[in-house]
């Protein structure tokens, strides 16, 4: 599995796997998070190269991992190896982002989300700015 170049994630596959993995962890990938990620990666600028088939085997990935009993932390480990600390908080963001795309944050969104700040090394202060900022977006 690992000698599949297909599988080694570029810094933006592995944002698209903060987003999915946030997306996934309430057992729903809802169309409003859908739309969520695929606005991220047609706006903003980290996706300009991007290969938007990528989603897919991204989202695979994913799920695969999800269905391992350590998934998790292997997720962890694959975006932590691949992802460079400058895109920490832009991960933090997107993900926020997502989990709050349809107005509702469920405990198991919360909690990953408390993983990815403690994984990605978010500091506190930051990771209350980022999350008023997608608290504030998303207000209805």
């Amino acid at each position: 599995m690992t000698n599949d170049p297909s599988l080694a994630l570029s810094a933006q596959d592995c944002l698209i796997a903060v987003m999915v993995a946030v997306s996934a962890s309430d057992g729903d990938i809802g169309t409003t998070e859908l739309i969520k990620i695929q606005a991220a990666v047609n706006l903003l600028p980290i996706f300009a190269d991007f290969d938007v088939d990528r989603i897919k085997t991204v989202s695979q990935i994913v799920f695969d991992l999800f269905e391992q009993e350590d998934g998790l932390d292997a997720l962890f480990g694959l975006i932590k190896g691949a992802l460079p600390d400058r895109l920490n908080e832009t991960a933090y963001a997107l993900a926020c982002d997502v989990a709050a795309a349809d107005g509702t944050l469920e405990e198991t969104e919360l909690r990953l989300l408390e993983e990815i700040r403690y994984e990605l090394e978010i500091d506190r202060l930051h990771a209350a700015a980022i999350e008023r900022g997608a608290r504030a977006r998303h207000l209805t």
